[in-house]
């Protein structure tokens, strides 16, 4: 072999072990990516059901915005009787949280605690100058015409902070607009029952306690089956179906809340999506009021004119009478009526 064949032998050698280096660099790179994402996909992920417990305040004031924590809400002077004060249910992805909060919650494991701010522009924006404006006070309702109140013009809501003469100033930002929000929070568990996922996720809409529960129910379908030879028409046959509904027992609450009356196809379409139902059934039961019978328990027209026919009492003369000037004494009537029966 000449010098220039060993040299390309060598040359060759060299080539082909700086690309099996090559390719084990990228074989270890890939097994390092894939460790990598494997790793970041553990814990909570969205679309999971979790129960977490927050506190929620401004940073700059330290104002409370929402708690779990009851004794929390009971020093900050919190209405606790009107309102369920408990770790709530919440689905990650589906805004129910502010959008820094739940991304820090995919990958944490129950148990996990942790703490986020919010920036203003996420949590209830930035304040707006233009939003403050200067209306009539006659806009404002009665009741409301002092600095402070909240109220509700031309379909915005806002509060007055000034009034003066015929002028009244009202601010339609949000009242923290401008604040970040420090958003502290523990993971307290997992939501495994359907029925606690539906009551949870209604609770982000309607601050009720409502009753519900899933129910299975058969029903018969015609489908179409495939001809056994080609160029048959479809055949159809009677199949049983299953179908998961959702029933939701109505309430005041419910039926008067503003947010359930505009948003309820949406809210029972995403309950229908995330729990794999196939209905939702809101439903209203009305108590019979049990032996209050004709008017009002009164016994109804029908036991008069009977009481009438027994002592032999004239319906259309006792009609004439009060039609008339004098006044009938129905005793009176009904004695003599009694004394006519008994001489006979």
């Amino acid at each position: 072999m000449s010098n220039d064949d060993e040299a390309a032998v060598a040359d060759a050698d060299e080539e082909f072990d700086a690309e099996t280096t090559e390719d084990a660099e990228a074989a270890e790179e890939d097994a390092d990516e894939s460790d990598e994402e494997e790793a970041e996909a553990s814990g909570l992920q969205d679309g999971e059901f979790v129960r977490i417990a927050y506190t929620a305040r401004t940073v700059e004031n330290d104002t409370l915005v929402d708690t779990t924590d009851l004794e929390v809400a009971e020093e900050e002077g919190v209405d606790t009787e009107n309102r369920t004060i408990e770790p709530r249910v919440i689905t990650l992805g589906a805004g129910h949280l502010f959008p820094s909060v739940e991304s820090d919650l995919v990958g944490k494991e129950v148990g996990d605690s942790g703490a986020v701010t919010v920036p203003a522009t996420e949590a209830f924006g930035e304040f707006d100058p233009d939003d403050v404006k200067t209306v009539s006070v006659e806009k404002l309702p009665e009741d409301d015409r002092y600095p402070g109140a909240h109220v509700d013009i031309d379909g915005r809501h806002g509060h007055v902070e000034t009034i003066i003469g015929g002028r009244a100033r009202v601010d339609f930002n949000h009242p923290l607009a401008g604040e970040s929000i420090e958003y502290e929070y523990e993971i307290v568990g997992d939501v495994e029952d359907r029925v606690e996922r539906a009551e949870g996720m209604l609770s982000m809409y309607v601050d009720a306690d409502l009753e519900m529960w899933i129910e299975t129910q058969e029903e018969e379908e015609e489908v179409e089956v495939d001809p056994e030879d080609e160029g048959e028409e479809p055949e159809t046959e009677t199949e049983t179906v299953e179908y998961e509904t959702l029933v939701i027992e109505s309430s005041p609450q419910l039926a008067m809340n503003q947010q359930w009356l505009f948003q309820k196809q949406q809210i029972a379409q995403e309950l229908m999506e995330r729990l794999d139902l196939d209905r939702v059934v809101v439903q209203e039961t009305f108590e019979g009021m049990g032996g209050m019978g004709g008017l009002g328990g009164m016994g109804g027209l029908g036991d008069i004119e009977a009481a009438l026919d027994d002592v032999d009492v004239d319906a259309d003369e006792i009609l004439e009478e009060i039609e008339g000037e004098g006044d009938l004494d129905l005793d009176d009537e009904i004695e003599a009526g009694e004394a006519d029966d008994a001489e006979e």
